[in-house]
């Protein structure tokens, strides 16, 4: 590959995402623009930054890495990922924008009137954004060192730095303008390739036919069917994902910025539009290195597949073109996901430690930049998308129940939600840790998936903490219980 090829992209994105946030800076005056856009961003606008920030580089590089390996068990993923919206929409987007709440723990707080509820929420907030940001940066370190040869921490560093100015610029006015762009850069950047390989295949290129002789088998075999699914594994993956998805911290936020509850369920079901459309590319860049590079199915390489393939079949000028555009959206994904879970971040550090003015969030923003590329630069990456499924698992653990209970079951006490938090963390964080500390190499052979994918066991329990532990403490009940309820459910026209 041509290094001038990947500096050209990186430079043309790089730059063009800090244009937009400067110009977004032009529009962010007030507090209120900084934290939620003022809660003035319309349906589209919102769902193209919601796609923005979401696709990340599991979704753009992990998702095709993930079925090359192991064929159609890697659709669970995208599945798993587009369908965690419908959940948003149907239990969680228009009772949230109602709340009036800028961050999650400002949610939990005026929910059950606890200090120590918003303390404990504060604290999983910050590492459930800490460690979906390493990915992003692990993603980033693997794309300069494939496309340009530098060493992997020039990417990692170059992504926080411009998160980094463009979130203290503008806040979220800023990076709303910034991720709409950075989806619709995306797509193009996954669909332009896709269908152009697509083409090449058709059109029986010489020497395309032997390189898929090289493995006949691999595109559909039969282990890799869906008789070969472990079915423990697979609902325990839909479980985190579905679920982990109503937890996120840089997605949540995206619904405070909507105009009234209306307006965050359009947005929704917008963003399952999109999100439908967008994966149907990564899935067939999979199947096509499946058939056409199954030497890069292998641990470590295949999240480079979709920078690789498009330079593998389409040799000469054009497939240097269509590389550049592939490594464009890739260094998208990596900023655009970064910027919202810094927003996020930077929101709550803010209003918890340094007053909730602008120059605080500036300085939070810097802050929650500076740990997750420290974790980056010492740690490597054991395959994008399994890292980022592993933080819906821990999300779904923590976050989410306490979230789902707070607007649906007015017998939550803050008790039973700090409990089940403190529950979720504890198992769902001590099976990730063991995970990837290779606990699970000497254990039975029932107990490594438990540990691997544990959210079919760990939401549950959770849940059940919560539960149990409320009805114990039922004469705690916030007394404003009924009247925030009413708030959340009350479409804002009938008030």
């Amino acid at each position: 590959m041509n290094p001038v090829t990947g500096y050209t992209a990186i430079a043309v994105v790089s730059l063009a995402s800090a244009l937009i946030g400067f110009y977004g800076l032009r529009v962010s005056r007030t507090t209120g623009d900084f934290y939620v856009a003022s809660r003035t961003v319309r349906p589209w606008w919102n769902a193209s930054a919601i796609g923005g920030e979401y696709l990340s580089a599991a979704s753009f590089l992990g998702v095709a890495g993930l079925v090359l390996l192991s064929g159609s068990t890697g659709f669970w993923f995208p599945i798993g990922y587009t369908a965690g919206y419908l959940m948003l929409l149907l239990f969680v987007a228009a009772p949230l924008r109602r709340s009036g709440a800028y961050t999650i723990p400002d949610f939990t707080a005026a929910r059950l009137e606890s200090r120590w509820v918003r303390r404990v929420t504060s604290t999983l907030v910050i590492l459930v954004g800490w460690f979906y940001i390493v990915p992003q940066l692990q993603g980033a370190a693997l794309t300069v060192r494939i496309t340009t040869g530098l060493p992997p921490w020039a990417g990692s560093l170059a992504v926080a730095v411009i998160v980094a100015v463009v979130v203290v610029a503008g806040g979220m006015r800023s990076i709303t303008f910034v991720q709409a762009f950075q989806f619709w850069l995306k797509l193009t950047a996954l669909a332009v390739p896709v269908v152009a390989l697509l083409i090449v295949v058709a059109g029986g290129v010489p020497g395309l036919e032997a390189r898929a002789a090289l493995a006949p088998d691999l595109a559909f075999p039969v282990e890799a069917g869906p008789h070969g699914l472990d079915a423990y594994r697979t609902v325990s993956l839909m479980v985190a994902l579905l679920f982990g998805t109503l937890g996120l911290p840089h997605v949540l936020v995206r619904f405070y910025t909507n105009p009234d509850g209306a307006a965050a369920r359009r947005t929704t079901v917008i963003v399952l539009a999109l999100l439908s459309a967008f994966y149907v590319f990564p899935t067939a860049f999979g199947l096509l290195g499946r058939a056409f590079a199954p030497e890069l199915a292998e641990r470590g390489q295949a999240d480079a597949l979709v920078l690789l393939l498009p330079g593998l079949l389409v040799p000469g000028p054009w497939g240097e073109l269509l590389t550049a555009l592939v490594i464009g959206g890739a260094f998208a994904a990596f900023l655009s996901t970064s910027s919202g879970l810094v927003v996020s971040l930077a929101g709550v550090v803010s209003q918890d430690l340094l007053g909730g003015s602008v120059r605080g969030f500036r300085i939070a923003a810097v802050l929650s930049t500076l740990v997750p590329l420290a974790v980056a630069l010492v740690t490597e990456s054991a395959g994008l998308a399994g890292s980022v499924g592993l933080v819906f698992a821990f999300t779904a653990s923590t976050l989410c129940p306490v979230l789902l209970l707070g607007i649906w079951w007015r017998g939550l006490t803050a008790r039973g939600a700090i409990a089940g938090m403190v529950t979720g963390a504890l198992l769902s964080g001590g099976a990730i840790l063991a995970g990837a500390a290779g606990a699970t190499a000497a254990a039975p052979g029932w107990l490594r998936p438990l540990v691997e994918q544990p959210a079919a066991w760990t939401v549950p329990l959770a849940v059940a903490v919560i539960v149990l532990v409320s009805l114990a403490d039922r004469r705690r009940m916030p007394r404003s219980a009924d009247a925030f309820l009413a708030r959340l459910h009350v479409p804002e026209r009938l008030r």
